[in-house]
């Protein structure tokens, strides 16, 4: 199969490359990576090995270094080439660029120097994990790596413990079981969670359940592969008519009430009406009609 293109822009081009099975790259990521001058990549080996695997021959191509500790002399060479006119892939070890990945800073370099970047999309764990974890994926956040200090994990998990989507954490394998076990404890043991391990490699594995469960299931076990741990929203708590009226009591001291009945309801998720009639009730004064 010829994957060459006819002619290609000058520019950086972000390729996304498989997190594991090697056949999961798209027919466009073969093409670049076939007609490009210049291949940047995290690990110049891991992309020697792909191009191999895909029959694309390298020739007098320059293959160039660039990851986390790669310094502007490295972004300077690159966008010096892009500025002679050359096209230039960057391949992440694995998945797609800049997603727990390098390539931001580089990206910004060739942005602020007045030239195109281009991206290839295609493999990504953080998808992956959430096709297979069976928790909503209408709304999610991607958080990367926790802190390696248990303290400053339990205190970057407490500032979004209450966020009302799926959380989706890179996390090493010697880590797994104690950062599952901060999410009971920051998180409760109820909320419902998946972890993944080596997603679409040979030994893939799914597991879900309570955080509760998936904390036991780690505690103390030798993990291997990469883990990708996906966690779903908080339950909604049971709020009682109690709780609506001594929000709206100290809402009340310092708002008109129309202001704190939105206030309240928006806290709670009622319908501002609904706790508009309750202010009244208490004996507030009507200000509005509480739409």
């Amino acid at each position: 199969m010829n994957h060459e293109l006819k002619s290609i822009s000058a520019g950086l081009y972000f390729v996304a490359t498989p997190i594991g099975t090697a056949r999961d790259i798209t027919l466009r990521g073969l093409d670049l990576l076939a007609s490009v001058d210049v291949i940047a990549a995290e690990d110049t080996r891991t992309a020697r090995k792909l191009m191999e695997i895909h029959g694309i021959p390298l020739g007098n191509r320059p293959v160039i270094a660039y990851h986390d500790h790669s310094g502007a002399g490295q972004r300077d060479r690159i966008v010096e080439m892009i500025s002679s006119g050359r096209s230039v892939a960057y391949v992440s070890e694995a998945g797609t660029p800049l997603v727990a990945d390098p390539g931001y800073a580089l990206g910004q370099a060739v942005i602020g120097a007045g030239f195109k970047v281009y991206a290839a999309p295609g493999a990504s764990a953080v998808l992956a994990a959430l096709a297979v974890a069976g928790l909503p994926t209408d709304r999610f956040a991607f958080l990367g790596f926790l802190p390696a200090a248990e303290s400053q994990r339990e205190t970057a998990l407490a500032q979004v413990r209450a966020l009302d989507m799926t959380l989706v954490f890179y996390e090493s394998p010697k880590r797994v079981g104690e950062m599952l076990g901060n999410l009971v404890q920051v998180f409760g043991g109820e909320r419902k969670g998946a972890v993944c391990r080596e997603l679409t490699k040979r030994f893939e594995e799914v597991r879900r359940g309570s955080l509760e469960e998936l904390a036991q299931a780690y505690a103390g076990v030798p993990v291997k592969g990469e883990i990708v741990v996906v966690v779903g929203r908080p339950q909604a708590e049971t709020v009682t008519s109690e709780d609506i009226e001594a929000a709206l009591r100290e809402a009340m001291m310092t708002m008109r009430v129309k202001d704190a009945a939105a206030v309240v309801a928006g806290a709670f998720g009622r319908p501002k009406r609904e706790v508009y009639q309750i202010a009244l009730h208490m004996g507030g004064k009507e200000d509005g009609s509480g739409e």
